[in-house]
């Protein structure tokens, strides 16, 4: 019953929706990484309820730094921080000793099954996605880290209800407005309209889903496994992990099936700031190994599986046929709170494949002689790709 991803750098989650603390354990993480805490808090706030197309469950997400930290910077033993739960209302899920209903399309019934009964069920309780704070946090500490070494990471909302936001084109520009966006979109215009569908499913008692477009930019080329820990395969593996992600493609993904090889190759050139392709429906990934172009990738979010409306489901206790009745406060949408928890998953991947190539010192910025090895290395590679010489 494992709970930990990553191989050079791994990452633990613990905790339940309505326990009295969730947090997260980073091991294998270099001595001297900053920790900047005004970077975190604003990732924690982009994860953050907002108003009427949220939950009004309203937490604070303090973060506390248990191990692994001392005067601002890592230690290089294992990370431990804690989020305290404070505006949990347990009253809302019932008495589960009486009866038990399966919230249809939750962990509920799939959790009982794994757990034999002893699960907390409360609020969803280790399968909930108030778990991915602690997640967010952790994934900003490796997010602040590969900023320092040039490699961005920026997430939007790319269609809801119908509504088509625009891709990424000009990729500095967005990070820095999506930084600080409180609704992720790069069109305004689409953004209204899909608050307004969020509000009008709310109004309704229902719920609905969406699509987000995550962007990498910097990665240096030649990072990633071929087989079975591609770089592609990986970044799924930890998307496919946050709760209500159904779906996932890179590049030009499931339209490649409707074009030519001709039209779906993605042609190669040398400028002065290196080698290049002219489209890029791979992804920036080939052979499951970067290849210095963006990353590209859209993620699935299904609609919220909480909604205020009558549902057949099952008694877990009884075994018996019920119906059931939502309780207490729930979103009506939950994409635009997910950017984060992408963005944070995309960075904790990249960390781990970046230091399994180059060295858990790659992430130090003037650090250790090892750290300084890895970084050459990695220029070293950029100027070849820029020459054209060889090693």
């Amino acid at each position: 019953m494992k709970n930990t991803f990553g191989n050079t750098i791994s990452l633990t989650l613990f905790g339940e929706s309505h326990g009295p603390a969730i947090g997260a354990v980073l091991d294998g993480l270099p001595p001297g990484l900053v920790i900047d805490e005004s970077y975190i808090g604003n990732k924690l706030r982009q994860r953050r309820a907002q108003g009427m197309i949220s939950t009004a469950r309203q937490e604070e997400d303090r973060v506390e730094f248990v191990s692994g930290i001392f005067e601002g910077r890592t230690t290089g033993t294992p990370l431990c921080l804690l989020i305290r739960n404070e505006k949990a209302h347990s009253a809302d899920y019932g008495d589960g000793r009486k009866n038990r209903p399966a919230r249809p399309s939750h962990a509920d019934y799939t959790g009982f099954c794994k757990y034999e009964g002893y699960e907390d069920y409360r609020g969803g309780g280790h399968f909930s996605g108030r778990v991915t704070a602690p997640l967010v946090a952790a994934g900003a500490i490796l997010a602040r880290a590969l900023e320092d070494r040039g490699i961005f990471i920026g997430t939007h909302i790319l269609r809801a209800a119908g509504v088509e936001d625009r891709r990424f084109k000009h990729y500095a520009k967005e990070f820095a407005y999506l930084a600080d966006a409180e609704f992720p979109v790069l069109d305004a215009e689409a953004g209204a309209l899909i608050r307004g569908e969020i509000l009008k499913a709310a109004a309704d008692g229902d719920s609905i889903g969406g699509i987000l477009e995550t962007a990498v930019t910097g990665m240096p080329a030649g990072v990633g496994e071929p087989w079975f820990d591609t770089l592609e395969g990986m970044l799924a593996h930890a998307v496919f992990s946050i709760p209500a992600v159904k779906g996932i493609q890179f590049g030009g993904g499931f339209a490649l099936a409707d074009l030519r090889g001709s039209q779906a190759n993605d042609a190669f050139y040398r400028d002065v700031e290196g080698v290049k392709t002219r489209t890029n429906y791979s992804g920036g990934i080939q052979g499951g190994i970067s290849n210095g172009m963006p990353i590209l990738f859209d993620t699935v979010i299904k609609p919220t599986a909480s909604i205020f409306k009558k549902q057949e489901t099952i008694d877990l206790l009884r075994m018996e046929n019920t119906t059931f009745e939502l309780q207490g406060r729930h979103d009506p949408a939950i994409f635009h709170r997910a950017r984060p928890v992408v963005d944070a998953v995309t960075a904790i991947v990249l960390a781990d494949l970046l230091t399994a190539r180059f060295g858990t010192d790659y992430l130090r910025t003037g650090g250790s002689a090892d750290g300084q090895v890895a970084a050459a290395e990695v220029e070293k590679l950029q100027s070849i790709a820029k020459t054209g010489e060889t090693l």
